[in-house]
């Protein structure tokens, strides 16, 4: 088993940034990679970053990249995505996930709770 926590998420004005931390533990052996999604109101899960535990691929999805930026920590078995210029649509509740790499949601099977991030002025 595998518990995701993460942290960072909460109220910021468009413009700003924001950083949220996921923190893995538990049996790792069967994780290949470690993903954010985002979920919007009344909306699927969208992905937004993946890295690969072995090869340390980044990937983002389509028309994040630049804006988002995932970074790892291998040693603290955590990974953060970096958000810059937050836009009142990055308002969502953002998930770290851990599992079998891929862009979709199903894929993953370890979720954490969840972090609210709000742009409001």
């Amino acid at each position: 088993q595998v518990q995701l926590v993460e942290s960072g998420g909460g109220s910021v004005q468009p413009g700003g940034p924001l950083r949220l931390s996921c923190s893995a533990s538990g049996t790792m052996s069967s994780v290949g990679a470690m993903a954010w999604f985002r979920q919007r109101p009344r909306e699927g899960r969208e992905f937004v970053a993946a890295t690969t535990l072995t090869t340390n691929n980044i990937y983002y999805g389509d028309g994040l990249r630049g804006q988002f930026t995932l970074s790892r920590d291998s040693a603290k078995n955590t990974i953060y995505l970096q958000i810059n210029s937050l836009k009142f649509e990055d308002t969502a509740v953002y998930y770290c996930a851990a599992g079998r790499f891929s862009m979709v949601a199903r894929t993953y099977n370890y979720w954490g709770q969840g972090t609210r991030v709000t742009v409001s002025s």
